[in-house]
């Protein structure tokens, strides 16, 4: 397969493909276009011999907004179709994790969000200067316009344990599921937010 540089306007969105983007990621995927363009060389679309993007179907749409006339494609001509189905879900699937020790000490954590990477929260309090404050996504927002206090863990550590141990957490059901419906046993989790009361009356005050 080779690439190729076609007018933007050949190239059509997949309708099909389930991958969505949120407006604050799709701003920062065109901003990268804009200042990167080369990336789209290493990185071209995927469309089938009808010209209908198998991958790349945001970044078409980032191409068009950041003012693109062309775009470099390959043409995956030797899919049969149940194989196209399957790489459009199979190129949405990132493997592995990133190793944020690395990339902190190598990048700003400011500049990584702007690619659009979700940057764990510890990682920009370690940054913070004196002083500095910083601004929660509403996502972390666990009780929206109330005050709270976040502590933190790492995951599986003597801390966490120590913590569950302290405030007595307790199995929670997420989502809103029935007791012994389907989705009982799939989707309990771990207490991890207390009013001022329930925090007191666990810790003994």
């Amino acid at each position: 397969m080779k690439t190729e540089t076609v007018k933007i306007g050949n190239v059509k969105s997949n309708p099909n493909n389930p991958r969505v983007i949120k407006d604050d990621n799709f701003r920062k995927l065109v901003n990268s276009i804009k200042e990167f363009p080369k990336m789209l060389k290493i990185r071209p679309i995927v469309v089938n011999d009808d010209m209908i993007v198998l991958g790349g179907n945001m970044r078409l749409k980032a191409c068009k907004e950041a003012g693109l006339k062309e775009v470099p494609i390959i043409k995956a001509s030797d899919l049969t179709e149940d194989e196209q189905r399957q790489f459009i879900i199979k190129d949405n699937v990132s493997g592995g994790e990133w190793d944020w020790d690395m990339l902190t000490s190598d990048w700003d954590t400011e500049k990584l969000e702007e690619w659009g990477l979700e940057v764990p929260i510890e990682d920009k309090i370690d940054e913070l200067e004196e002083g500095e404050e910083i601004e929660i996504e509403q996502s972390l927002q666990v009780i929206p316009k109330k005050e709270y206090i976040i502590i933190m863990a790492d995951e599986d550590s003597s801390e966490w344990d120590e913590l569950r141990t302290i405030f007595k957490c307790q199995t929670v059901r997420q989502g809103g599921c029935k007791v012994g419906s389907t989705s009982d046993k799939v989707t309990t989790g771990l207490e991890r937010v207390f009013d001022l009361k329930t925090f007191k009356e666990r810790v003994g005050i």
